[in-house]
């Protein structure tokens, strides 16, 4: 058995390795995504290419971005990096740049003037200085093609840019780079429809991005979250207990974070070094309770007076459909799961309006939907719920283990 000390020793190791709830920074602590890190490397080794990846909210996106400096680094080749620039909503093209080149330090000897003076007479010259308050395309040309080392500039999120002006020139300073073939290199992340957009605005640009698409994590790669995860407290994991933190996931790395992060100190509070599938059962549990935010919407979505009602059991069904490469689902393919949580043949017509009403303001909205009516296709507005609903399905009983097996294998 273990001591209160050696659980509290082994819950912080756990907690560093396990992290639900910020984006990992750590190269030894990443795992996975080796086809989209050998497309980044590829690209920063080529004149006038740049890189956009994109994909789903919740699939490791900015884990990603965050750890690229690092990669990049390890990779032998001297660069100016800027690290990774988170964009938001007040960003425009010139308070983007001035945030980027604030992060860009450069170290040259002192002869006096602007910038930070150290001991051994260098001066740390601050990029930013060297831009007008108006920054435009050519500004960020000339400033970087004067620096003998590559340049590496990671800006994250970039679809909460609201305004449409700064992703035209942003479009416009690819392009100019690009064609000018300075040594500098572009790595934007956001979700697809930022890609979409970016590439509307300047057609030409197209040639000069890799487009890395990151889609959701196979169950291979959330399977090496869990080993790393565990690597450095000694911890191990019955096979069919990493199976169902694999399954349970649905190719989002949040999930596998938050499950293993309960299921090893589920463990741990028994003074065991292994974690079996009690030990995830109860995670699902305490995953469904903690996660307040996604619950309330979850109860928003569902929620009704009336006792008869089939609001969970057609979102569960929703969370189980068969979708295709970018989530949308028929309705169709909820027929399928409905008639096996129900033991009974569900039709359409049964639950369209419960599809509908998941879809407006009263509920949420938890689902959008696309196309014309009687062949729309609807997706969770929220990536993160659908792993959640089934989460909350296991814990409420709703679905049964061979269900589960089936729509999950």
């Amino acid at each position: 058995m273990m001591t209160e000390q050696e659980k509290m020793n082994m819950r912080v190791l756990i907690g560093i390795a396990f992290r639900p709830g910020a984006p990992i920074d750590r190269f030894d602590l990443f795992a996975g995504r080796q086809a989209q890190v050998r497309d980044v490397i590829d690209a920063t080794t080529q004149p006038g290419r740049h890189v956009i990846m994109f994909g789903e909210r919740g699939v490791g996106k900015t884990s990603l971005a965050k750890v690229l400096s690092e990669i990049l680094s390890n990779t032998g080749q001297h660069f100016l990096n800027s690290g990774t620039i988170n964009c938001d909503g007040t960003d425009n093209y010139s308070s983007l740049w001035h945030k980027i080149f604030r992060e860009l330090l450069v170290e040259i000897k002192s002869k006096g003037g602007a910038g930070f003076i150290s001991k051994d007479g260098s001066e740390t010259l601050i990029l930013s200085d060297l831009l007008p308050e108006e920054v435009r395309p050519d500004d960020v040309r000339y400033v970087l093609s004067g620096f003998k080392k590559p340049v590496i500039i990671i800006l994250d999120e970039i679809d909460r840019i609201k305004d449409r002006e700064t992703t035209t020139l942003l479009a416009d300073t690819i392009k100019n780079l690009s064609d000018h073939d300075v040594s500098a290199t572009l790595i934007l992340v956001g979700v697809a429809d930022a890609v979409d957009g970016l590439i509307k605005e300047h057609r030409s640009v197209e040639r000069a991005l890799v487009q890395v698409p990151m889609p959701r994590m196979s169950r291979t790669e959330l399977l090496q979250i869990v080993d790393k995860g565990l690597e450095s407290s000694g911890m191990e994991i019955d096979e069919h207990a990493k199976d169902r933190i694999a399954r349970l996931s649905q190719g989002l790395p949040h999930y596998t974070h938050l499950l293993g992060l309960h299921a090893a100190n589920s463990a741990i509070e028994e003074g065991r070094m292994k974690i079996d599938m009690s030990d995830v059962n109860r995670a699902t549990n305490t995953a469904v309770e903690k996660s307040h935010s996604i619950l309330s919407d979850y109860h928003k979505a569902t929620s009704s007076p009336q006792r008869q009602n089939l609001y969970d059991e057609v979102l569960l069904a929703c969370a189980l459909a068969e979708t295709d490469d970018l989530g949308y689902f028929s309705a169709a393919a909820v027929a399928k799961p409905l008639s096996a949580i129900m033991n009974k043949q569900y039709y359409i017509p049964s639950f369209s309006r419960h599809l509908t009403d998941f879809c407006s303001e009263k509920r949420g909205p938890i689902l959008m939907k696309t196309g014309e009516p009687r062949r729309y296709r609807f997706r969770f507005i929220n990536p993160l719920m659908q792993p959640f609903v089934i989460l909350h399905g296991l814990a409420k009983n709703l679905l049964t283990e061979e269900l589960l097996w089936v729509a999950t294998k």
